[in-house]
This record gives structure tokens, sequence and C-alpha cells, in this order.
């Protein structure tokens, strides 16, 4: 007798066998009892979720001789025909072989004739979407206007790429995933049918690899008992999935929170050097780093995670902050390996990239002010000079003529201090090699130098006439010869340009504020220096 896959083998054979999909068959028993089955299902859902077998269990108990309006009884002469395929009445079509119109031309012919024995036919259309434009518009118009004695049942992957015309004539029912608890008891009792004897960490990790599609999981199963008989290990589970084991995973995951990269690089390479599958290791790191991410952040409570695991777990946990752990989390996540040469470098980008996180950090500030080292680095001081010189000498200064401009006169927009403080800043900045002095010489090349066109700009030209006097609180003051140039920049347009240049050079936001400068008239700086203040002015 020819052996059978253990996924037809152990397939469910009646409604109230399904596990995992209760909201489906649950919906469809009460259909029954009520006699409210519907002419049309739509089953999708991934691989490996029980659609067709679903299928067939509900042509089982629409046809059933014994009861007909609930279960099958998978004893009469029909449930029995069509658990073995001979039912004439419940015709399986493929669409994926057959997507031509007139394939569904000679279907829409035959679902006129009534049944030969059953009660109903029953057409299940697996694999629906792939029918051609023209096969879905032949379909539709069959489902527009069935007869009474045909329903069809409807199975896709891939629910979206159906005509919503289609979609809006049948009852939906989504499958889900199967659980990790419903794939062990399936497994368990496929093996205690088999005279199999499994570990249960050796299920586990089965289950875990069919990511829910429990035909996959059946089918390793059988790999399993024809490589290593009925005596299944967890070891043996590993070795025919190409998994490395959670060892090696674990200690390049504890050589990332101890920022050890070496390490870390020299274990992958061991993975490597043994021929193991990298994709899979891969695979194994990035769940250990979500587990560690769970019980980070306190959720690993609803983890099936053994004592030593937990244990483990929440010792690396401890060593590494959250944003250490989301970091690796997200590197690896995100890694996509084509390894065509099976090349370890991706990984091991990835492993130095996440052991070293404060590699990035500097150098990006070495980045941000690289453009003005010396001013940035002369910045703290600069408030002392400017308030130091103007107290000692404020005795005698009415004695002046004041013939010049004064600075407060000429800027009216200005909230900053007064305005004779700056030539007193400039005078004690430069004599202590301040910022201010540093400036002067960097101060050509900052305008001509500056991004995106502003050097070409009126302000640009206007500012090459002045001269940096003193910095204060992100304050520029400078000075100019001539009081027309010192009017036009204060013109509002200019203002704004001047400030976006300074600002560019600085690697912050600064503001330019502009004065007068008397340098001709050394009887007016003499009195300015002794604290004098200019009243008003003449000329120029």
């Amino acid at each position: 007798m020819a052996s059978q896959v253990f996924y037809r083998k152990w397939r469910p054979q009646s409604l109230g066998e399904i596990l995992g999909q209760e909201h489906v068959t649950k919906t469809l028993l009460n259909a029954l009892a009520n006699e409210k089955v519907s002419h049309a299902y739509l089953f999708c859902g991934p691989r490996g979720t029980g659609k067709t077998t679903t299928a067939r269990a509900l042509a089982k108990a629409v046809n059933c001789l014994t009861n007909g309006k609930g279960d099958s009884c998978n004893t009469c002469e029909m449930c029995q025909a069509i658990a073995e395929g001979r039912a004439l009445d419940v015709i399986e079509v493929d669409a994926a072989s057959n997507t031509g119109v007139d394939d569904i031309r000679n279907l829409r012919e035959k679902v006129n004739y009534a049944p030969n024995q059953a009660r109903k036919k029953v057409y299940i259309i697996d694999e629906v979407h792939m029918l051609s434009t023209s096969a879905s518009n032949a379909l539709l118009k069959t489902l527009e206007e069935p007869p009474p004695h045909a329903i069809f049942i409807l199975a896709t992957t891939e629910a979206h790429k159906l005509l919503p015309t289609i979609l809006s004539r049948c009852q939906r029912f989504d499958f889900h995933r199967y659980s990790l608890d419903d794939m062990l008891k399936v497994l368990s009792h496929v093996c205690d049918g088999e005279s199999i004897t499994a570990e249960t960490e050796a299920l586990k990790l089965i289950a875990r690899a069919a990511t829910g599609s429990l035909r996959d999981a059946l089918n390793l199963l059988q790999q399993l008992n024809t490589s290593y008989g009925n005596d299944i290990k967890l070891e043996h589970a590993q070795a025919l999935l190409g998994i490395s084991g959670d060892q090696r995973s674990r200690e390049l995951v504890g050589h990332i929170i101890d920022k050890d990269a070496t390490a870390g690089i020299n274990t992958l390479n061991n993975v490597n050097n043994d021929g193991l599958d990298l994709r899979q290791f891969h695979r194994e790191v990035v769940e250990f780093l979500r587990l560690l991410l769970l019980v980070k952040t306190g959720s690993g409570e609803s983890l099936e995670l053994t004592a030593e695991d937990t244990k483990e777990l929440k010792e690396l946990a401890k060593k590494a902050s959250l944003a250490q752990i989301l970091k690796a989390v997200k590197r690896f996540g995100q890694l996509e390996l084509n390894l065509d040469n099976y090349s370890t470098l991706p990984l091991e980008l990835a492993i130095v990239d996440t052991a070293l996180p404060d590699a990035e950090a500097e150098v990006e500030p070495a980045r941000k002010t690289a453009p003005v080292p010396a001013v940035k680095k002369a910045a703290a001081p600069e408030v002392s000079p400017t308030p130091a010189e103007p107290k000692p000498a404020q005795p005698e200064e009415k004695k002046t003529p004041a013939p010049e401009p004064p600075p407060a006169a000429e800027q009216p927009a200005a909230s900053t201090p007064p305005p004779p403080q700056p030539a007193n800043a400039d005078d004690a900045a430069i004599n202590n090699g301040g910022p201010v002095e540093q400036l002067q010489g960097q101060w050509s090349k900052m305008i001509t130098e500056s991004p995106d066109g502003m050097g070409k700009t009126p302000a640009a030209a206007l500012l090459r006439s002045a001269r940096p006097v003193s910095i204060e609180n992100d304050i520029l003051v400078v000075s100019f010869k001539h009081q027309y140039h010192k009017e036009k920049m204060d013109i509002l347009e200019n203002q704004k340009m001047a400030d976006k240049i300074v600002s560019s050079f600085m690697g912050r936001t600064c503001k330019v504020r502009c004065v007068y400068e008397h340098e001709n008239n050394h009887l007016v700086k003499a009195a300015l220096k002794m604290g004098g203040q200019v009243i008003d002015t003449e000329g120029t």
C-alpha cells in the first residue's frame, strides 16, 4: 500500500475537527443548522491554513445523508465518496492550471445540470486569483445568477487580486496563521498516531520554522521521521533546518551588548566556517534581539520562555540600555542578505555598527564644528572683555565737542547694549587676543566663501568695507568708516543677509549690529575711550 504524506493522511474530515479557525467553522456550522448556507463563499488567507480542507468539510456537511443540518457524519456513502475524491457532484478546479475563459465557460454550461447523487453541486475553485480577466468576468456571470442546487467555494491566498464585483457576491472568511499552541497540538496528535517520540523543543522548533503554515509543519515532521526514525530530538530538527543552535546567536548578541566587535566578528566567522546557513543564523539573532527588547521593556511575561532563558535575557537586559537594544534590533532587522557568495560583510558591518554605538556620535560634532574651529573655541571668554573697560573712565565725559555721529543714533531697530561699548570692546578684545582678533583674520574668507551665493550679494559687498569690533551674546558688532555704507547696511534686506552670512560661518544663529567708526578724529576716539558719549553729529 502506497504511503500518504502526513498533511493528507491526517487532514481533518469534518468542520468540528479543524483547529485554529474556529471563527470560520463556528459560523459555517450555524449556517448549516439554520439552513442558511450561501451560494458563494470566499476563503482567503496564507498557505497551509486549511482553506481547501474547510471547503471539503463544508461540501460533506451540506450533502451528508445522515444529517444535512450540521456537521458531517463521515460514515455515510456520500461522506466517504467525498473524502475519497470520487463524488461526481463535488468538483475541484485548479484555477492556476485552468486560467482561460473557455474553462470557465465549460463550467458554466455544466453547472446548470442537476446533481447526480448529492443534494448540492459544490464547486471548489482553488487559487481563483489566477484566473484571467475574461475568465473572471465569465465566473462573475455565474455568481450573479447561480442555479439553486450549486454552491461555489473560492479559495485564494491573494484576495486583493480578485474583481471587486466577485468579492461583493461572496461571503468572505479570512483564515489566520496557526498559533504555536494549535500547531503543537496537531503535531503531538500526529506523533501519537504515527508512534513517533519527539522532544517538545523539537516540535516547537518545527512549529516556529513553519511560520503559521500547518502543512509546512507536517512536511517538516515527516522529513525528520524519514531521516531520523521515530525518535526525534532537538539537535535533529536543528540539523535539518540548518540552524546553528541558540548558543552562538546568543553569544553574538552578548558581544554586541558588551560592545566587543572583535569577539562578535570572530563568532560570525566561526559560524560561517562551519558551513551553517547565514540567513538562518541572522534570523536567530534577530529573534533573540526581539526577546531581549521585550524583556527590557517589561513584556517578557507574555513570552513562552524557560527559566534559564528568562534569567539569561534579564542579565543581558541589565547590561544594556533600551536605546542600545533598539538600535541593534533595527540594524539587524533591516538587514537584507543576498548571499550569493555567502559573504559575511553585511553582518560584520552590522556588528561593528551596533557594538560601537558611540562611533558615529564622535564624528558628527566634528563635522558640524569643522568650518569654524578657531571661533568656536574662543567663544566662551568673549563676554568678559566687553564690560571690562567702560566703567573706570566715566568722570570727564562732557568736555568733548561731539562733532561726529553717535552709534546709537544710527540704528533705531537695534535692541542691544549702548553703542559706545563696541568701540571699547574692540580694543580690549584685540589687545587680549580674543575672538574678535581671530574673526578679523578670517573676515574676507568668511564673506567670499559664503554658501548659496551669499558672497555675491550687496550685503556681502558692504560687509567687506566693515570690520568686526566685538562679539557678545551671539551679536557681532561691525563698524564702518563711511556713514553711507552703514546706512545701506541698515536696510532690512541687507541686514537679514548679513545675519545669514555670519551665522553660516559661526555655525550658530548670530545677529549683525552696525556702527559708524570715527577713525579720522583722534580726539573723539580718545574721548570715547575715556567714557565720553556722542550727543550729535555734523556731516561726515
